[in-house]
């Protein structure tokens, strides 16, 4: 059965990931909420922390906390021993495709291989609900990830943190995903400083 898929992200008010100060402290307070089994994430979120993943404190696996999931079509990530170290997570595991370029021969990175040329999002989350019993997935980073996941429909509910400043240019939220989606409010709050979050249910 395919986990519940949530996807949590702070946006400005015009739908934009980047280029305004994200209240970090209460988005991720709000994480927790769901309890995730897996975090997924695309490979470019991850490569736009890599040089801040190299200086992170390094505590290990935390073990009782999600497994992280990365798409990763091309095979760009490289900081797997430090994302599994890194304290947020008890494991990584590297979602490739069957036409992923080849990995090192030495690498200790658990993997799932699904799809083609790029990672088949559909199977993996029916074989992560099945191998690694995962009942909800957050969905984390950039918009990419989001624009694909909702022109499959497999995103359930949404969850938006929504900063009080227009940004005006850069990456939407949405990402590509141009169609028609009618969503059903389930909850909003208003915190200090006009930061508003909208929770909608998708199906």
């Amino acid at each position: 059965m395919r986990p519940h898929v949530v996807g949590h992200l702070a946006v400005s008010l015009d739908g934009v990931t980047a280029g305004f100060a994200v209240d970090l402290a209460r988005f991720y307070a709000m994480a927790t909420l769901w309890q995730e089994d897996v975090t997924l994430l695309g490979a470019d979120t991850i490569l736009a922390q890599e040089s801040a993943l190299r200086t992170a404190p390094q505590p290990g696996p935390r073990e009782k906390g999600p497994l992280l999931a990365v798409v990763d079509s091309r095979a760009r990530v490289r900081e797997w021993d430090r994302l599994r170290a890194v304290g947020h997570w008890s494991d990584v595991l590297a979602l490739y495709a069957d036409q992923t370029p080849a990995r090192p021969p030495d690498s200790r990175t658990r993997e799932l291989i699904t799809g083609y040329e790029r990672v088949d999002l559909d199977e993996t989350l029916q074989l992560l609900g099945k191998h690694h019993e995962a009942r909800v997935v957050r969905v984390d980073g950039g918009g990419g990830l989001f624009g694909v996941l909702l022109e499959q429909g497999l995103i359930d509910e949404l969850s938006l943190l929504v900063h009080p400043v227009v940004v005006g240019s850069g990456p939407r939220w949405q990402g590509g995903f141009t169609d028609r989606l009618d969503l059903g409010l389930a909850n909003v709050e208003v915190f200090e400083g006009g930061v508003v979050w909208l929770r909608y249910c998708t199906t």
